[in-house]
């Protein structure tokens, strides 16, 4: 059994990783390319970053170990670029703050399904937490204020499928086991990249206008910062903690990007520092 030092350690990881996913809104609008365009790049980026990290280590690969876990591995590397690929297709038939609402239902997911996937054991107190963080969602997410608009169906159920795929990286992770976190990371990464590839080949190619140097330094910052090391640090984390931990915690990431976009951007209203206030309560609870 792991000791608290461990665990704690891998919940600061998970919630620097989740603050550093929040930052990302930030930069990508400085980045002139399509949102799957992105996402390829930041697939790319990330895996080379983490093999760059190998490299400097001077660690041999554990063969032994990814043959047990390849399957798995594999299987959770395609779960996250179809994740990337379903949320974009949201996007396109319904609002962004409905598309972001029904993503974020991966925690009720992760909770409902630890139980039976995990054995993991089922608390009260869980089931509430993540109920209250989910109600925080609605205000926080922009829905109150979409006016009922975009909230197409097709739109609503590729952003509950983005979502289950989402859930089904943590859990899939969950059974990975022995293998390290980098090493897990750049395969994940670069499956993802082949799932992304040809849909960016085929819904975002050729681009209207040539990138300018500022966008590649941009894209080349969120590839290693905000992809190979977040991910690292969250692939990392989620090992050694309860899938209905990650699930209370996932909130942190929405959170933070509307405080950064309200400091930047649009101003606070009262809604949304209501749902704040209940993520970051059903975090605490969940923990204490």
């Amino acid at each position: 059994m792991e000791n608290k030092g461990t665990k704690r350690g891998a919940l600061l990881a998970l919630i620097l990783a989740m603050s550093i996913f929040g930052t990302i809104g930030i930069f990508r609008q400085w980045i002139p390319l399509p949102s799957a365009t992105v996402a390829l790049g930041r697939s790319v980026i990330g895996a080379a970053f983490l093999l760059l990290v190998l490299a400097l280590r001077r660690k041999r690969p554990d063969l032994a170990a990814l043959r047990r876990v390849l399957w798995p591995l594999l299987l959770s590397g395609a779960c996250l670029g179809a994740n990337w690929v379903l949320l974009f297709e949201a996007y396109r038939y319904t609002s962004v703050a409905t598309a972001t609402l029904c993503y974020y239902m991966a925690p009720i997911l992760l909770i409902l399904l630890s139980p039976l996937l995990l054995r993991e054991r089922l608390t009260v107190k869980r089931i509430l937490c993540v109920l209250v963080a989910l109600l925080g969602m609605i205000p926080v997410s922009g829905v109150l204020e979409a006016d009922g608009q975009g909230t197409g169906p097709r739109g609503v159920l590729l952003g509950l499928a983005a979502a289950a795929l989402y859930a089904a990286v943590v859990l899939l992770n969950k059974r990975i086991a022995g293998l390290d976190p980098a090493e897990k990371t750049l395969l994940q990464f670069a499956v993802s990249a082949l799932v992304l590839l040809p849909y960016v080949l085929l819904t975002e190619l050729p681009l209207a206008a040539a990138p300018t140097l500022p966008a590649w330094l941009l894209l080349l910052l969120v590839g290693v910062v905000h992809t190979g090391l977040a991910y690292l640090l969250y692939f990392g984390a989620i090992a050694h903690l309860p899938a209905q931990t990650v699930a209370v915690f996932s909130y942190i990431d929405p959170l933070l990007a509307v405080l950064l976009s309200a400091l930047f951007s649009a101003p606070l209203t009262l809604p949304t520092v209501v749902g704040g206030v209940l993520i970051l309560g059903a975090a605490i609870v969940s923990e204490r």
